[in-house]
């Protein structure tokens, strides 16, 4: 098995473990694992894109909310509209910070701001957005900050017979617009908080319900569980919310954000997992030291 594939990691303790188990999982042996059973999933805000100051869907989201009080002032005295308006400061941290129950609220607000569109109008406003927003520190378009390690990453899983899931607490559905063609992977493995569907007179159109559990902490496994029959072989996330889906799997992988140059160092809800990672021998996976870049595009660090 080669690892050219990982181009821009640099050599180490990190880029050895991955290397190192996916040899033995794909050699016949002990540690040997079928490839019907080769099941790599991943987290999205902060494990394969910049999540700092707040993760890339809500600014998207937002800036709708914005346009419904203007549209509508009697929201602003309702959540979330009030804590947006008010830039409720505990509010905001549990956006960035992905606390369960703040995303709860979001997420069933979203499903009742796009409910009763169809699939193809709620992707032309995300694509929209992908090719017009930039992110407000760093000032570039949120699609050009994926991070390129993990691609390469994606590369050599799927080069080995691994089928690559993403699964965030985000919206899958926001996600799917850009699966095919940022990560490269098909629409049906991407695993995320969703609305239900109705098909009706010919039209799939989005409810106002969200559907299932919210796609965080044990719901990740689960999820995955759900969507492909098995658990993870190999997992990967950045945060504290990602501990049960790591837990779930043979091999975890995090990622530590602490490179403040190229992006942001911080370990605020990631406490946890760094603990469990010690404790468990996880592969963590220093964005500053282990990455010889970050966004892989031209004229980015």
């Amino acid at each position: 098995m080669s690892d050219t594939l990982l181009a821009n990691w640099r050599d180490g303790q990190a880029k050895d473990a991955i290397v190192d188990f996916v040899r033995r999982v794909t050699t016949e042996g002990p540690d040997f694992v079928p490839a019907a059973d080769r099941i790599a999933a991943f987290d999205n805000d902060g494990t394969l894109w910049v999540e700092q100051p707040l993760p890339p869907q809500f600014d998207f989201v937002f800036r709708r909310w914005a346009e419904e009080v203007k549209a509508d002032p009697s929201l602003a005295g309702r959540q979330p509209y009030k804590a947006l308006i008010e830039k409720d400061a505990s509010f905001l941290q549990g956006v960035a910070t992905q606390d369960p129950p703040v995303i709860q609220s979001l997420l069933e607000a979203f499903a009742r701001s796009w409910a009763g569109t169809t699939p193809a109008e709620f992707d032309a406003q995300v694509r929209e957005w992908l090719d017009t927003v930039r992110q407000s520190t760093l000032g570039v378009l949120y699609k050009d900050l994926v991070y390129q390690p993990m691609l390469e990453l994606f590369d050599l899983m799927k080069e080995n017979g691994f089928r690559v899931f993403v699964c965030s607490g985000g919206g899958r559905d926001f996600m799917r617009v850009f699966a095919e063609e940022t990560w490269g992977i098909h629409k049906e493995n991407v695993i995320g908080s969703a609305a239900e569907y109705t098909y009706a007179d010919g039209r799939i159109v989005r409810g106002e319900r969200l559907l299932g559990r919210l796609d965080l902490g044990p719901g990740k496994p689960e999820h995955v569980f759900a969507q492909t029959g098995r658990l993870p072989v190999f997992a990967g996330g950045n945060a504290d919310v990602d501990i049960e889906m790591l837990s779930s799997a043979r091999f975890a992988l995090l990622i530590h954000h602490d490179d403040a140059e190229r992006e942001f160092a911080y370990t605020t809800c990631a406490e946890a997992s760094l603990a469990k990672a010690e404790e468990l021998g996880w592969t963590v996976v220093s964005m500053k030291n282990d990455w010889t870049t970050l966004y892989g595009k031209p004229g980015q660090p």
